[in-house]
């Protein structure tokens, strides 16, 4: 599929990267704004995923770190369940605050307390609820036995543990779930706020107190993993403390119209709403664009609208999902082109190739027909120059093209100088490049000024001589389990659920 995405990005990176240190300096000075934002966000992915054929299940899944300073998100993903019959999967996203312990712990042994309380034959759909809850409050109680004594820090937990009959959300926290069922938003979670009735009740209770929004003051979500501090109110129980580790569990009966589930950290949601994001995500499904390269063109539209925070999605698909459409890819090359010849014209006036800001207002402020529902014009951005996504064709200085299979789900990327043959035709320059492409691109104005060609969706011969390497997306096959979080190197394939850290 041609997904333009990353036109205006590739024109002057140079630029945009110093607005961005601008705004970061801004904020920094600022009395009120954040104290932990890099000078510039941090893009690099690594999307991941995998399908079990046999019961029609697809997942896709990638973070982001973004402006913070840390990466605090974390998630797992479990195809198959030990113990259980076929159809039964455990996914789970955790989003840390005051550090990333709480949340690794969460993806490394949260799916182990989960199967321990299932057992063997869980009753549907009371009796695995019922498990859902012990497995939360299970899992803090080791938590805090491990947990150095007045050391602060937590993570939210939202896990979706799939059977064939049902699917169950359990959540602690402001990571968010949407359903998406016969083209609209079936059920979407509540985050727990301290002002919602019931939890102000019991933090009342507790003998806490909310100011400006907060749990004394600090704490901006009344249910968590950790955050010991907030849970040592004499003569409760864990799930009436200041902050709950208990989960809010719902069964939601399967149907053959359920077309997928997002799972998201609160980065995600900061920037788009939940029809936005379900409208988006089923555009893109429409493309066959596989689920973990969904996941990173999200995440990277987020970053786009302005989301500061760490980002994590996990996004499972069912077999009611969207399938490719002749007429959805069709207007998306229509898009493309379109895209590509008026950034052309924008760029060809003057000495200087214009800002970044000044190319997105001018086009936003024109009526571009089929945009991306949802993610619009900043879908078809990059946060900063790198490889593609598939369908994509990229011309970078120095005279070097990389090129991305359009075939879904098989990324591939190489690297040709001008003069080399690529795709049947010989390129001796920019300019024949251009013209043989038919979509009108700039020619660059000196070493220093990347563009992207848009062009046709072309197969990537064999990579040879790459500047980096490309991104590691994996398929897992049925019955592999994934961890991911902390800094891009922590992964574990294959995790077998250990109770003991």
């Amino acid at each position: 599929m041609a997904v333009l995405a990353r036109l205006l990005e590739c024109l002057l990176w140079p630029a945009r990267k110093q607005e961005w240190v601008e705004e970061a300096e801004k904020r920094r000075s600022s009395p009120d704004g954040p104290q932990s934002l890099l000078d510039a966000p941090r893009c690099a992915q690594r999307p991941h995923g995998g399908a079990a054929a046999s019961w029609g299940l697809r997942f896709g899944a990638s973070a982001v770190q973004g402006w913070r300073a840390h990466m605090e998100d974390a998630h797992c993903a479990w195809l198959e369940l030990p113990g259980l019959g076929p159809g039964w999967a455990f996914f789970a996203v955790l989003d840390g605050h005051g550090g990333t312990r709480a949340a690794l712990f969460g993806a490394r042994h949260l799916p182990g307390y989960v199967l321990e309380a299932l057992g063997p034959a869980p009753g549907e759909p009371q009796g695995v609820c019922e498990a859902l809850r012990r497995a939360f409050l299970s899992a803090d109680a080791r938590l805090r036995a491990l947990w150095p004594r007045g050391e602060p820090g937590g993570s939210t937990a939202l896990a979706l543990l799939v059977s064939p009959h049902f699917l169950y959300l359990a959540h602690c926290g402001d990571s968010r779930a949407v359903l998406s069922r016969a083209g609209a938003v079936a059920f979407t979670t509540e985050d727990h706020r301290p002002l919602r009735p019931r939890e102000r009740e019991r933090i009342h209770d507790a003998g806490g107190t909310i100011s400006r929004r907060r749990l004394e003051g600090s704490l901006a979500v009344s249910r968590a993993l950790g955050d010991f501090a907030y849970k040592e109110a004499p003569g409760r129980p864990p799930e009436l403390q200041l902050v709950s580790a208990e989960p809010e569990v719902t069964a939601l009966a399967r149907r053959a119209e359920d077309e997928f589930m997002l799972l998201a950290s609160d980065g995600v949601w900061d920037a788009m709403s939940g029809s936005a994001l379900a409208g988006l995500v089923a555009s893109r499904l429409c493309l066959g664009l596989a689920p973990e390269l969904l996941c990173a063109q999200l995440l990277d539209t987020c970053l786009c609208k302005g989301s500061l925070d760490n980002m994590t999605c996990i996004l499972v698909c069912f077999p009611g999902a969207p399938r490719p459409c002749e007429e959805a890819i069709r207007k998306e090359l229509v898009l493309d082109a379109a895209l590509g010849r008026r950034v052309a014209e924008l760029c060809a006036f003057g000495q200087e190739p214009p800002s970044l800001n000044t190319v997105f207002r001018t086009l936003a402020s024109e009526d571009i027909p089929d945009l991306p529902p949802g993610g619009g014009l900043h879908c078809k951005f990059l946060p900063q120059p790198k490889a593609p996504y598939p369908g994509q064709v990229a011309l970078y200085e120095r005279g070097v093209i990389i090129l991305v299979t359009s075939r879904a789900g098989h990324y591939g990327c190489g690297e040709w100088n001008f003069g080399t043959k690529c795709s049947e035709e010989k390129y001796s320059s920019k300019s024949n490049i251009v013209a043989a492409a038919g979509r009108g691109g700039a020619p660059g104005r000196g070493r220093r000024t990347p563009f992207l060609l848009p062009g046709p969706p072309i197969r990537a011969p064999e990579r040879r001589g790459a500047r980096g390497p490309a991104p590691a997306l994996s398929t897992f096959p049925p019955g592999s389990r994934t961890l991911w979080g902390g800094t891009l190197g922590e992964t574990e394939q294959n995790l077998e659920p250990a109770l003991n850290p």
